[in-house]
């Protein structure tokens, strides 16, 4: 995906609204979770955290002490950020995860929150793999947070799922599961408007299964070392609807 429509997608309006202060995915209840185990994981250096967005993850990371840099492609969602922490404090390189470059050695990569779908091709999923080996030391970690394809819940003949159906949310995702992809149809219904009018934002995604993931990952130079269902390291099984799954980079990554 191009920075073009990159910015239309997460522009200024989207970037506006994607805080939640204390509910949903910034809930005291994920988010603590997310930081302690990242902060483990990066055992005192330093964090890069690819498409970091508005700092959701970043800013309470860098507040734990663990330096953090990052990468991000909207204009909007980087502004978001800058209204929390200036760039002495989270330095963050504008351009694609998977090529884009920021100085210097990471102990840790992360990409969270299913983020490495937004990559549409498989090329472009590999190459951020191949990124995150470039920035990390030997023995480095790249953590990824992401869902699984939920294909079980898809009849023949039926092109849709229904994610989440809330009285002011719905999420509807519809498949080609020929190309592996997904669009995530976003409706958002104001409180309170009388005629329940909805907004609606569209989110293309490529979906991956862990496999392919482990795959991805071999190709870069790493190893997997650990797949849990969530955050706080409960079983992965075949009814997990996510998994954190965290890889170890070889001595001689490609």
């Amino acid at each position: 995906m191009d920075s073009t429509e990159q910015n239309r997608l997460w522009d200024k309006d989207t970037a506006s609204r994607y805080d939640t202060p204390g509910t949903g995915m910034f809930a005291a209840e994920v988010l603590g979770p997310t930081v302690d185990r990242l902060a483990t994981l990066a055992g005192g250096g330093r964090a890069l955290e690819f498409a970091i967005g508005t700092g959701r993850v970043a800013v309470p990371l860098a507040e734990r002490g663990v330096p953090v840099a990052g990468i991000e492609l909207s204009t909007a969602m980087l502004e978001e950020l800058r209204t929390k922490v200036g760039p002495d404090e989270i330095p963050v390189v504008p351009g694609d995860m998977a090529t884009a470059r920021v100085p210097g050695e990471f102990a840790l990569v992360y990409l969270v929150f299913n983020t490495i779908s937004n990559l549409l091709t498989q090329q472009e999923q590999v190459a951020c793999f191949r990124n995150a080996a470039r920035h990390l030391s030997p023995g480095g970690c790249f953590v990824i947070e992401l869902w699984v394809p939920e294909l079980r819940r898809l009849p023949p003949g039926t092109p849709a799922t229904v994610g989440i159906s809330e009285s002011e949310y719905i999420l509807l995702d519809t498949y080609d599961v020929l190309r592996q992809q997904v669009v995530s149809h976003h409706f958002h219904f104001s409180a309170d408007s009388g005629d329940r009018q909805a907004q609606l934002h569209r989110t293309p995604h490529r979906y991956i299964w862990p496999a392919e993931l482990d795959l991805m990952a071999q190709l870069a130079g790493f190893t997997l070392e650990s797949r849990h269902a969530d955050w706080t390291g409960a079983e992965f099984t075949a009814d997990s609807p996510s998994h954190v799954s965290v890889y170890r980079l070889g001595d001689s990554a490609s």
